[in-house]
């Protein structure tokens, strides 16, 4: 099942969100199905959603089924997590077909208020300092709680679903962080894209074999599987509630395949697509009017061909 949050017709950003299930072609409101919960923001609205679900499944696939859907074109759909409780990002997590040393796993905390969602804007800051402003595009794991010292063959229970998430990242020159040693420049207002739906996770077989692939103003840049995965999606489970209770809507984002990394800048469309959950688009745009190169980065031994065949028809 696809949960969203969405607005109707040309809804304000005052307009209260709707909680619905996303299917082709449109979304079927289940606010009707969902009687009896406790709540005073979409995100709480989720959170309780999320903690009760197996409560309101039988009613909500009834509303799949039968319910009435509304065209997508008549609607437009929200971050289904407006502000998570906790963002846990990765560092790093990735092979990189080979081309990096063992690390141990390690996180960072994002700024839950940087969140956008599908058709929203990334905004650059006017920092002058940062480099680049560079996306990286990652699996998140969306948590049901209260999730505490989780074992990794118990840890199915405290995953929810999935979703797509951009961490949009301010760097250095090269690919270090900006401010070296300081994770601040990933939680810039906005720099969170989170959505388009939480597929919930009886429909994703194997997390740690998924397509991942991000496109810029159509370019396709990052192209890789989540089996390339450092750290795979039962050790994060069990590092994390190994360090502090994660409750229901929080969410720990896999990391990323530094390959294809590039920069954002003004005017451009990101969009991200992971397989068996579906595609966020976001707008960019820089008070500054910066520009950078539009190369990525592609390492020497990359099997993704198809995004190092676009590089090379760009210069």
């Amino acid at each position: 099942m696809k949960l969203v949050l969405f607005q109707q017709g040309a809804a304000g950003p005052q307009s209260p969100a709707q909680p619905g299930i996303l299917l082709d072609g449109g979304v079927v409101p289940i606010s009707a199905a969902l009687e009896g919960l406790n709540y005073s923001t979409p995100q709480q609205l989720m959170q309780e959603v999320i903690s009760n679900f197996e409560r309101f499944r039988p009613s909500l696939e009834r509303e799949a089924a039968t319910g009435r859907r509304v065209p997508l074109s008549a609607l437009r759909l929200r971050a289904p997590l407006p502000r998570p409780g906790k963002i846990l990002c990765c560092i790093g997590n990735y092979w990189e077909h080979m081309q990096r040393e063992p690390r141990p796993l390690n996180m960072f905390l994002k700024n839950p208020d940087a969140v956008i969602g599908p058709g929203d804007t990334v905004v650059l800051p006017r920092f002058t300092e940062p480099y680049v402003f560079q996306h990286e595009v990652e699996l998140g794991i969306v948590i049901k709680g209260p999730a505490k010292e989780v074992k990794q063959a118990d840890h199915k229970r405290a995953i929810f679903g999935y979703t797509c998430f951009i961490d949009v990242s301010a760097r250095a020159e090269g690919r270090s962080t900006w401010r070296s040693g300081s994770w601040m420049g990933k939680s810039f207002d906005t720099f969170a894209p989170l959505g388009p739906c939480i597929v919930t996770a009886d429909e994703v077989p194997d997390p740690n074999n998924l397509e991942v692939k991000f496109w810029d103003n159509g370019q396709l840049r990052h192209d890789y599987n989540t089996n390339d995965m450092e750290h795979r999606v039962p050790e994060l489970i069990e590092f994390a509630t190994t360090i502090m209770t994660l409750n229901s809507g929080d969410i720990i984002v896999c990391g990323t395949n530094h390959e294809g990394l590039g920069p954002l800048q003004e005017g451009d469309l990101a969009e991200i697509q992971i397989q068996g959950i579906g595609r966020l688009a976001v707008n960019v745009t820089d008070p500054l009017k910066r520009s950078w190169e539009r190369g990525i980065y592609m390492g020497p031994n990359s099997t993704a061909a198809a995004a190092r065949a676009a590089q090379q028809r760009q210069r």
